[in-house]
């Protein structure tokens, strides 16, 4: 997927850290964890949209529906096959829907990428790809000793992610972006 342009909401540095001690929890554990991925562009997010390509987009008014208080709530399993991605699920809520609804209406419609439209989104925060499936368990035994309960969240900023060129954008929100 290395043509692929996303829009991603990410948090503060509290709720980025929160996510992150459950990264570490698992990379702890020996596990497949987000921690593993050292590259500059990797922090919790929720991704809003995915594109095999997408023109500039209008962050005007954005601004406005950020900073976005959000939960994070139990654990979702993603893929078929020996592998499976975990993620915690993200409860959905009227602002982030109606963020979401916004997000893509700028960004116009288009064919074949329905998992990120309105309607067919999972919302979610990615905490570990390729798990085998022999040790699911363990992960999500894992997280739970982390707490496991529903996490009070903010996310501040909306960003555009190019994998293509390897670049970050900002499109909307306040505050600063603190390193990864």
């Amino acid at each position: 997927m290395s043509t692929v342009v996303s829009l991603e909401l990410t948090f503060d540095a509290a709720s980025d850290a929160a996510v992150r001690r459950e990264w570490h929890a698992l990379l702890d554990a020996g596990l497949p964890s987000q921690a593993q991925h050292q590259g500059a562009s990797n922090r919790p997010h929720v991704t809003m949209l995915v594109r095999p390509f997408l023109e500039e987009v209008d962050g005007t008014g954005l601004e406005d529906m950020l900073p976005l208080a959000l939960t994070l709530g139990a654990p979702l399993l993603f893929g078929v096959g020996r592998n499976r991605v975990i993620a915690r699920s993200v409860v959905p809520s009227a602002s982030l829907l109606e963020l979401h609804a916004a997000v893509h209406s700028r960004a116009g419609a288009v064919e074949g990428h329905d998992h990120t439209a309105p309607g067919g989104w999972t919302p979610h925060v990615t905490l570990a790809r390729r798990v085998p499936l022999e040790r699911v368990g363990e992960a999500l035994a894992v997280l739970a000793d982390t707490g496991g309960g529903e996490v009070p969240v903010r996310a501040t900023r909306l960003r555009r992610w190019d994998a293509a060129s390897r670049t970050i954008t900002h499109i909307a929100g306040r505050g600063t972006l603190e390193p990864c």
